[in-house]
């Protein structure tokens, strides 16, 4: 097993949460790696804009298409976020057609390609989202995702680096764990280890880094250190069939027969047709 199943935990929760490996919740064994769509949070940004009459403030022209723009990106960031994807399309389609320079909306547009699975119009949506933004953290984030779920992580690298270089980015250890995830399925565990460890450093509580340090330094045959970050992440989050995996199989590398078995059990119980519990019938510990 790769680090939250390197594709299937590189793909935590999308731009809003939508997928382990950027919720144990969903958050910490499924990443899709996108965070919010770029440009601010498009509900705290709407709520300002429509706070302020474009009369009573004399607000110019082009700051009302904006407004006007904006809102059309809340509605689709929501429809996205439940992952209704045929109301997000038409949502951010609308913010596009008011604001054809809004690369907030060019970016909400490649993900929700990116989720349909529409790789030339996500293509083409990031890269526009881009050129009208170059420097949005969100963007260079999501662009560095979709460009790592679509077979090329070596693209995706720089992507994630350029977000990083916003020191008012909110959300650093994202594009941190991202990349990790992306140079692991490059075969690069080196860099991987350093992101990861740069992740856990920004945000201790990053249900990615841990889980994918864990996996890493399990593989390492490091159990001190793969102890240390599945036990934190199984004290921090609800068990998920993943991380209960996980924990399991560091506990018998360590010849923890009693825990090994308390694990076991629990994987049996709480998720018994999860891969992970196919994998124990099986005795697959190295799958």
């Amino acid at each position: 097993m790769t680090g939250f199943s390197t594709m299937r935990a590189a793909a935590l929760t999308a731009a809003a949460c939508l997928g382990l490996t950027g919720c144990v919740s969903t958050e910490t064994t499924n990443n899709t790696g996108a965070g919010q769509p770029p440009g601010g949070s498009a509900g705290q940004q709407a709520s300002r804009d429509r706070s302020t009459s474009p009369v009573a403030s004399g607000t110019s022209q082009n700051e009302e298409t904006r407004r006007r723009a904006r809102i059309r990106l809340e509605l689709a960031a929501n429809h996205y976020q439940q992952q209704n994807f045929p109301l997000a399309l038409q949502e951010a389609e609308q913010a596009v057609k008011i604001d054809p320079g809004f690369g907030a909306g060019h970016g909400m547009l490649g993900l929700v390609y990116m989720a349909i699975g529409d790789r030339a119009k996500a293509d083409e949506s990031f890269n526009r989202a881009i050129a009208t933004d170059p420097t949005d953290a969100e963007l260079n984030n999501n662009y560095g995702w979709y460009l790592c779920r679509t077979g090329r992580p070596q693209e995706s690298i720089a992507y994630f680096n350029k977000a990083l270089e916003d020191r008012l980015y909110a959300t650093p250890a994202k594009p941190l764990h991202n990349a990790g995830i992306c140079a692991n399925q490059m075969g690069d565990q080196a860099s991987a280890e350093s992101y990861f460890l740069r992740a856990f450093q920004v945000d201790p509580s990053n249900a990615v880094a841990m889980f994918n340090l864990g996996e890493l330094y399990l593989k390492k045959r490091n159990l001190e250190r793969a102890r240390f970050y599945s036990e934190r992440l199984m004290n921090t989050y609800q068990p998920t069939a993943e991380t209960l995996w996980l924990a399991l199989r560091v506990a018998r590398a360590e010849a923890n027969q009693d825990y090994t078995t308390q694990l076991a059990s629990q994987l049996r119980q709480r998720f018994p047709n999860s891969r992970e519990a196919g994998l124990l019938q099986r005795g697959a510990f190295d799958e």
